[in-house]
Parts: C-alpha cells; sequence; structure tokens
C-alpha cells in the first residue's frame, strides 16, 4: 500500500519547521506502511553544511568517526562523519560524486543511498515516527523534504529496499504502486552500462529518471518519458536540488492529494498529512490528473 508525504517551501521563515512538519505528515502514514521508512532532506545545515556535498550510507561496518577519519586521509580534506544507525552520514569540502567513490572503496560492503550537495537520506526499518524520531527528523531544517512508509510487495523488509530511491545527485524518487514492466527496463538499462543496487522495482524508475536527467533531459520530460516506458499502478514523487514534482499513471487508482498556497506546495497519499500543515484551509488543494506532470521550482 505505502504512504508518500513531500514538502516543499516557499517561504524561507518555515525552513526552521521542515522537520517537524513532516515528521507529522509522516506519522499520519504509518498505517500505510508499517515495514520500513525513508525520509531526505534538502538544506539542513547539520547535515549537509553549505559548502559541504554529502553521502549517506547504509549498514557502515566501521564507526562514522573512523571511516570519516579514513577518508579524510584518502581525499587530503576533512570529511565529518555522524552515526545515525542504521544510516551514516558523511560530509566534507569534495565533489558529492568523489566522496561516494571514495566510500564505496573504503567500505564496500556499505550501500551508498544518497549523494549531492544539498541531500540527507535517512532509511530503516521498523515503525516510521520511531524511526523520525531517532533520526532527529523533528528537529532538522531545511527547504525541501520528502519521506515513505513502506508496505513491501516487491522486495524483502529491509533499509535498503525502502524509499526514497536516490540514484543521482541531489535527486529523489517514492513510490506508491508497483512497476509491471520493470526487469525488461533494467535489462535495457544494464545493456546501457546502468548498474542497480537491489532488486526493487521502485529502483528501476529511480534509474530511468537518473539517466534522462543526466543525459539533459529536463524533469517534466523526463516524467513524460517515464509514463511512456513503464507499465503498472504507481504515484510517484520526484524531488531535484531544485525541482518538486508529482505523476500518476493513466489510470490513477493510487491515491494522491496535493495543496498549495503562496508559502508552500506538499503532496501526500492522503489529505490527513496535509490536514496540519499552516494555512492549509486556504489551501488550493486537488487531486492529480492521470499522467500529468505536475512540477514546482525553487
Amino acid at each position: 500500500m505505502c504512504g508518500i508525504v513531500g514538502l516543499h517551501l516557499r517561504e524561507p521563515s518555515l525552513y526552521p519547521q521542515l522537520g517537524a512538519l513532516l515528521t507529522d505528515m509522516l506519522g499520519q502514514m504509518c498505517d500505510r506502511g508499517p515495514d520500513s521508512a525513508g525520509m531526505a532532506i534538502y538544506g539542513d545545515q547539520a547535515w549537509s553544511p553549505v559548502g559541504d556535498s554529502t553521502v549517506s550510507l547504509l549498514d557502515c561496518p566501521i564507526p562514522a568517526t573512523e571511516l570519516a577519519a579514513r577518508l579524510s586521509a584518502s581525499l587530503d580534506t576533512t570529511v565529518t562523519g555522524i552515526d545515525l544507525s542504521p544510516t551514516t552520514i558523511l560530509h566534507g569540502v569534495v565533489v558529492a560524486e568523489d566522496l561516494a567513490a571514495a566510500v564505496r572503496s573504503v567500505v564496500p560492503s556499505a550501500r551508498v543511498i544518497g549523494f549531492g550537495d544539498d541531500l540527507t537520506v535517512l532509511k530503516g526499518v521498523g515503525n516510521p515516527i520511531d524511526l523520525a524520531n531517532r533520526f532527529g527528523l523533528p528537529s532538522a531544517s531545511g527547504w525541501q523534504g520528502v519521506a515513505h512508509t513502506r508496505m513491501a510487495t516487491e522486495s524483502a523488509v529491509t533499509a535498503e529496499g525502502s524509499h526514497p530511491f536516490s540514484v543521482g545527485p541531489d535527486q529523489c524518487l517514492v513510490h506508491n504502486g508497483s512497476f509491471s514492466n520493470h526487469m525488461s527496463i533494467k535489462h535495457q538499462l544494464e545493456r546501457d552500462g546502468v548498474v542497480f543496487d537491489s532488486a526493487n522495482d521502485t529502483e528501476v524508475g529511480a534509474r530511468f529518471v537518473a539517466k534522462q536527467l543526466a543525459e539533459g533531459v529536463d524533469l517534466e520530460k523526463a516524467l513524460l518519458m517515464l509514463n511512456e516506458t513503464f507499465d503498472g499502478f504507481y504515484t510517484l514523487l520526484v524531488s531535484t536540488a531544485d525541482s518538486f514534482a508529482v505523476v500518476r499513471d493513466a489510470i490513477s487508482c493510487k491515491p494522491a492529494v496535493i495543496a498549495e498556497t503562496d508559502q508552500w506546495v506538499a503532496m501526500a497519499s492522503e489529505y490527513r498529512a496535509l490536514a496540519n500543515l499552516p494555512g492549509v484551509d486556504n489551501a488550493r488543494i486537488f487531486e492529480p490528473e492521470p499522467e500529468e506532470v505536475y512540477v514546482w521550482h525553487r
């Protein structure tokens, strides 16, 4: 079933409230996906300081401080490590792709789950609101966030199988539904040189979108191409370093509602996740149309 929530803030005075607002939204969706959860925050200064790149990884076999020390020596710059088990956050003044590559070299058994200049990804198994509180999400600040409660249908209940899938710099995709033809698309992407980390169908969608963006296609076109290529029932929320987008399949049986004000844009699987947002009584509230791509830019 799964639950999606996302919040794109237009009003800077609300940035300190991002984590608290997103936590409340996520809490309303716990019954839609009680087995695991993931969250992505754009712009938190503790997790992603200005001028640093950030890498998030799962199941690191060594303490965050030790890994940071090894990476600092390898990259000849200061890398800081934060342990939010099972997620580890690393940041430093280095190109994000270079930091991710160094992590894979030093701890090849760990799974990189997000990287970029402004993005932190957190994942875990268990009750979503318990995970959010353990990670410290209510105290997070920033300008955009997405989160997902998972009820596994296509793969095992693991932290790495939870959403969002972040496979390109500062990019995230969260998904409610299933892709019926993802294996054929995965095989084509692999023939094109794309490497996968899991058997999850959502990763195929995320890799497809990331490939289009890397080739210069804008986000709206990439999602239109996804609609043309993928079969199944799905609602997707896709975020990038400057965008927040929603798209549904042609049948649109997976629920979604969008609310928009001058101060923010929010999306959720159900209205109850939006009900406590500031000024929601004056929001424009609507259900996204089938196969129409909705994009908001920072």
